[in-house]
């Protein structure tokens, strides 16, 4: 395992993903630390998905940290073959995603937190940007040229840049602030925050105002809105920083749904 942390594979993972895939190896390392390399089949694997079967989630990630750790092996030359390559990603049931949130979501998030709070400042931030979590708690004046953002997605590893020209909706919450000299979201005193420590902010204040704890479901009702307002897929993969066109295109394909809806219903009745 020491070896794997040294390599490109790793280290290409974002910081966040490597933390995750740490936690799970060293508990791997605990229970079977002992057992060879070489004699962990895919039966080894799937039963590890298995006890972790109630938390699918968790069973993919378990899995994930796997095939990065068996993938680089193979190469290696540590394994003749990959255990992790016929074993099938857990299924993650329906529901188990971020709640989206509404714009009754947001009307409520506003009023118990206006202008001049920088809980209201994480919110015009996330949602404004349409920025992950991971990204959102690095951005600042340092990343704003010219009234247009810029950033490297975590992500991606680091590899897609993001333009965001900075909203007047924005600008006027961040000229309220409070907001820290290096990023705009900041915690009490004006200190950064790590994303760790800003979910949990941020979800204390969602609850504080009746609505979803999550910095995700923020980003969801931004490309909602994006792709309500007419946006196309190659717009809404320029804004989030998706990319084979499959995220974009839920957002665009129930836009059009709602929107052809809207322009037939009348031909129920027989009307033109």
């Amino acid at each position: 395992m020491d070896r794997y942390r040294e390599t490109g594979a790793w280290t290409v993972l974002s910081a966040a993903t490597r933390r995750q895939r740490e936690n799970i190896l060293l508990h791997v390392l605990k229970t079977a630390g002992d057992k060879p390399f070489a004699r962990i089949g895919a039966a080894t694997i799937s039963a590890g998905c298995e006890r972790r079967a109630q938390t699918p989630a968790q069973a993919r990630h378990f899995l994930d940290a796997m095939r990065g750790l068996f993938r680089w092996a193979l190469k290696a030359g540590l394994v003749k073959a990959d255990p992790t390559a016929s074993v099938e990603n857990p299924q993650i049931r329906k529901g188990d995603g971020f709640i989206p949130w509404t714009e009754e979501h947001v009307d409520a998030y506003e009023r118990r937190w206006p202008i001049g709070t920088r809980q209201r400042v994480w919110l015009d931030v996330l949602l404004f940007t349409g920025l992950r979590r991971g990204d959102v708690v690095r951005f600042g004046r340092q990343h704003v040229r010219d009234g247009v953002g810029t950033i490297k997605t975590e992500k991606s590893g680091f590899t897609v840049t993001v333009t965001l020209p900075i909203l007047p909706v924005l600008a006027d919450t961040l000229a309220a602030g409070p907001c820290g000299d290096l990023t705009y979201i900041v915690g009490e005193g004006g200190k950064p925050l790590t994303k760790e420590s800003f979910g949990n902010l941020f979800r204390a204040a969602c609850n504080a105002a009746g609505v979803p704890g999550s910095a995700h479901g923020v980003r969801k009702i931004a490309a909602t809105r994006a792709a309500n307002a007419g946006a196309t897929v190659a717009q809404l993969e320029a804004i989030f920083g998706w990319s084979g066109g499959r995220m974009a295109s839920l957002y665009t394909r129930s836009a059009d749904r709602k929107r052809l809806s809207v322009e037939a219903m009348h031909k129920l009745a027989g009307e033109r």
